[in-house]
């Protein structure tokens, strides 16, 4: 790859920069995965020097973990807004409408930027408190809408978290399809099987199982996000 043209250097305040570094990190992992970030491929995306890189994140590892922790955050915040931001729509139209766009072709860079980093964390103990922090913010934030439903009698169910887990984990089930339809050949057969994971039974599976839990009409969460 060749690097871009170097011009000459903008100086930056610390913080402006440093945030500047995150959010291209953040969009090469969404839009190429967190394996493409290195101290040199985001230097030459902002046309800079890797020392200047280097300076704010020394080790690239690092710079790869905020760089998840800062897509995820942003994509998170955008799917589930805080409630002092959403005060015009009901609790259900809110589920609806992240569910919705959660399982939603939209959404398939987000699926698998969580699909690598659960894999590379493995490998990675920074990475792996970082989807674990990740993780339990998103948990902690659906909670508290399903909370607020049951108290506006919008939702029925003794148990919020146990109504979150249920409804995340079948999230991040179909997530685990989420690179199938790069090659429509997922089994080497020679035949395009993508439409096996595009069934009519996967494309609601999530909102089923919050209608379910959450004692709402069958195909209400649907209607409710258009």
């Amino acid at each position: 790859m060749t690097s871009r043209p170097q011009g000459a250097r903008t100086r930056k305040p610390p913080v402006e920069r440093r945030a500047e570094i995150l959010h291209t990190a953040a969009r090469i992992a969404l839009d190429e995965g967190l394996e493409r970030i290195t101290l040199r491929r985001v230097a030459d995306e902002l046309g800079v020097r890797p020392g200047l890189i280097g300076h704010y994140f020394p080790a690239a590892d690092d710079l790869v973990t905020e760089a998840f922790a800062h897509a995820a955050a942003q994509e998170r915040d955008a799917l589930l807004p805080p409630g002092a931001h959403e005060a015009d729509r009901s609790p259900t139209a809110r589920l609806a409408g992240f569910l919705v766009r959660l399982t939603g072709a939209d959404c398939l860079d987000l699926s698998r930027l969580w699909l690598n980093a659960r894999h590379l964390s493995r490998f990675k103990p920074g990475l792996r408190a970082a989807v674990r922090e990740q993780e339990s913010l998103t948990r902690t934030a659906l909670t508290g809408l399903v909370e607020e439903g049951v108290r506006r009698g919008e939702f029925r169910t003794d148990d919020p978290l146990g109504t979150t887990l249920h409804i995340l984990v079948t999230v991040d089930g179909l997530g685990a399809y989420a690179n199938d339809d790069i090659d429509g050949d997922s089994n080497g057969d020679g035949n395009d099987d993508s439409d096996d994971v595009n069934h009519p039974a996967l494309r609601d599976l999530a909102l089923t199982v919050a209608e379910h839990r959450l004692g709402l009409t069958p195909g209400l969460l649907r209607a409710a996000a258009i």
